[in-house]
């Protein structure tokens, strides 16, 4: 097996044994992390594996599935109760296939947000995984199982959703890669979706290679991943810079420093979209388009639900705006992406992942703490959502505490933006 890999075909049996005997052994630093466990076959398959002499690139990868993403025989609850006696999945989702016929291994079905409804990753119903670098703080979501599973070394690779940084966000809080790949590259057939027009499905992982890896077997054949990328850097003066943590804001000034030495281009600029992003509602997207999903159960089975997701300020808050309004929003962010393109021009943006660092578990028992903190969160990373890009968070630290380098390119860009993230994460 090739060295930027800690895994192999040969190795699946014995590796797949120690994260059964770990997650039997329901230590907190494991708990929660998984909704559903899909041991039984996975034995069989790490050694049907193992004996199939397969080295191709993600053979014998352990990898852990988000709970949003069909997987054939188990049911696919999306971190909800009123899912959880839906029939089983009759088919895998499209990446799931591709995975699973590329020689993965598959763990089980990961923890998120109801709905991936939240960057916070807390789960009423499952409970909610501890981070794994800060005691008593959050993992961040709604990927929380899936990043947690990589950060604990019980999978390799996770594959988790992306709506407005919920595969960025965990990874920057837990000290991991998290991609999230342009939108069209990557089959959502067989995913619950929360907003079809911003979702994407993509790769955790330790390592930008083996993010890279999942990536390029998960990726439609035909898919647009590489268009140019420019090596020169844009930190937007205008938007996401601003209301820092002290180590957050010291961190990314060193990274930049660093770029900067080792010979990259890093300008400083205010870009005309972004500061119209300021006034883009991009909750209707996640608001509108979940009820146009689960209206059926919002409307009868919402003592069930999350109380923070069916709320009156999300899920609910879809009844303010109507169908004209919401076409305006649409058209809106159709004229920004032309915009943001332009105004990029091939080069790649530069920010925080996160502007705060992984906030405890005692600040989310307030709900109006856990809205703004939720909205600070989301609002670096949802600027590649909202502008139909890639985007990959990278782990740093500064006085021992974790936060992400956050590297977003065009639409289609894919390839060349892993391969710039390996290149400077790589040293």
């Amino acid at each position: 097996m090739s060295d930027p890999f800690e895994w192999s075909a040969q190795s699946a049996p014995s590796r797949l044994d120690e994260t059964i005997a770990r997650v039997a052994d329901d230590s907190k630093d494991v708990r929660h992390v998984f909704t559903q466990c899909f041991f039984d076959d996975a034995v069989k398959q790490a050694a049907c594996v193992a004996s199939s002499g397969d080295d191709s690139v993600l053979a014998g990868a352990l990898v852990s599935i988000k709970d949003l993403l069909d997987v054939k025989g188990h049911v696919t609850k999306a971190g909800t109760r009123f899912m959880a006696n839906d029939p089983a999945a009759s088919e895998d989702a499209d990446v799931v296939a591709r995975l699973r016929k590329a020689g993965a291994v598959l763990l089980g079905h990961t923890n998120m947000t109801e709905l991936a409804y939240s960057g916070l990753g807390l789960n009423p119903h499952y409970g909610t995984p501890m981070n794994a670098l800060i005691d008593g703080a959050i993992p961040g979501g709604s990927t929380a199982g899936g990043a947690v599973s990589v950060a604990r070394g019980l999978a390799d690779i996770a594959i988790g959703t992306d709506t407005g940084g919920s595969l960025r966000i965990p990874a920057a809080f837990n000290g991991i890669v998290g991609f999230k790949p342009s939108q069209k590259s990557v089959s959502r057939l067989g995913c619950k979706p929360l907003s079809r027009s911003l979702d994407s499905i993509g790769p955790m992982g330790r390592s930008v290679a083996a993010c890279a890896a999942a990536y390029r077997v998960m990726a439609d054949d035909g898919a647009e991943t590489d268009r140019e990328v420019i090596a020169e850097f844009v930190i937007p003066t205008n938007y996401g810079m601003d209301d820092l943590a002290p180590e957050v804001a010291a961190g990314f000034a060193a990274c930049v420093n660093d770029l900067r030495t080792r010979g990259y281009q890093v300008s400083e600029l205010a870009l005309d979209s972004l500061e119209a992003l300021k006034s883009l509602p991009i909750w209707q997207f996640s608001s509108i388009e979940s009820r146009s999903d689960y209206d059926a159960a919002y409307q009868t089975q919402r003592g069930i639900m999350d109380p923070r997701v069916a709320s009156p300020t999300r899920m609910g808050r879809a009844d303010e705006v109507d169908a004209v309004s919401y076409r305006k929003t649409l058209n809106e962010r159709d004229r920004l992406i032309a915009l943001f393109a332009e105004e990029l021009a091939g080069r790649v943006l530069l920010m925080p992942t996160v502007p705060i660092l992984p906030p405890s578990f005692a600040q989310m028992e307030k709900d109006e703490d856990y809205s703004r903190l939720n909205l600070q969160v989301l609002r670096n990373p949802s600027i590649a959502n909202v502008m139909d890009c890639c985007s990959i968070s990278l782990p740093q630290s500064h006085d021992g505490k974790p936060f992400g380098l956050m590297l977003t390119a065009l639409d289609g860009s894919d390839l060349g933006l892993l391969a710039l993230a390996e290149a400077i994460n790589g040293q």
